[in-house]
């Protein structure tokens, strides 16, 4: 860590991420969030925080055997009943097509609307910084979220996209490569975690498919692995920035 690193890191300490009480996560398709972070949706929706989940595309391409317009208000009823499992009632879904046929400044403002409407102390989402990802979605989601995290307390601003300013404090992405805050979670946490994905999303993941095993596999040694980092058995790993580390300090 640079000498000006270190300067931010004791000026403004890192809050943790379970220290606010309004939580909103922004993820691409129905399954994302509880993909990247299901455990800790339900661990705070568990200690009493108010946690919503805003799906921003369809997900209407994401199956071989059913035909998009028929799988769309599937997935939806596959994201709302994986949430109820996880403690969190307030599931909100937005209309655009999957594969990245939209306007980016179109979900921005989409995304701006709901974080007007629901004001979030937090606003996760997935790291679009990461080199590994493809997925047009996943970067799309992750920008837009991260701009509007940035402005939501400019009334100005978020006026001009049609929605109301939002106290937002911090952003944190999951599905990151680059952590720098841990959530520690638990052996029940991560059961209620794969429950939630593989219990009811199953028109991504049918019983016994080659493709769930391995993404069942992979969330159980994230688990292990990021409770290694942070001194517990179990835990999930965030990109985490605060008001201070958003603009102008490279170094944070």
């Amino acid at each position: 860590m640079s000498i000006t690193g270190l300067a931010v890191r004791l000026a403004s300490p890192l809050p943790r991420l379970e220290s606010f009480e309004r939580y909103l996560f922004i993820g691409p398709h129905p399954d994302d969030i509880e993909i990247g972070a299901g455990a800790t949706a339900a661990k705070l929706a568990g200690m009493g925080k108010t946690v919503a989940f805003l799906c921003c595309i369809d997900g209407r391409y994401g199956s071989s055997v059913i035909s998009p317009d028929e799988l769309v208000p599937i997935r939806q009823a596959e994201a709302r009943a994986s949430a109820k499992a996880l403690g969190v009632e307030y599931v909100r879904f937005l209309p655009f097509c999957d594969g990245g046929f939209y306007e980016l400044d179109e979900l921005k403002s989409a995304i701006a609307k709901v974080v007007g409407k629901f004001k979030p102390d937090v606003i996760l989402c997935p790291d679009h910084r990461v080199k590994a990802e493809c997925h047009p979605d996943h970067l799309n989601v992750g920008s837009a979220a991260s701009e509007i995290a940035y402005f939501a307390p400019y009334s100005g601003i978020m006026s001009r996209r049609g929605a109301e300013p939002a106290p937002v404090k911090a952003i944190a992405y999951f599905m990151t490569a680059s952590p720098n805050r841990c959530v520690r979670t638990s052996k029940e946490l991560l059961s209620r975690q794969l429950d939630a994905i593989f219990s009811f999303h199953k028109s991504q993941f049918p019983d016994g498919s080659a493709e769930g095993r391995a993404i069942a596999m992979y969330l159980r040694i994230r688990s292990l692995d990021f409770g290694l980092r942070c001194g517990s058995l179990h835990a999930e790993g965030f990109r985490m920035l605060d008001v201070t580390r958003m603009h102008c300090l490279p170094e944070a």
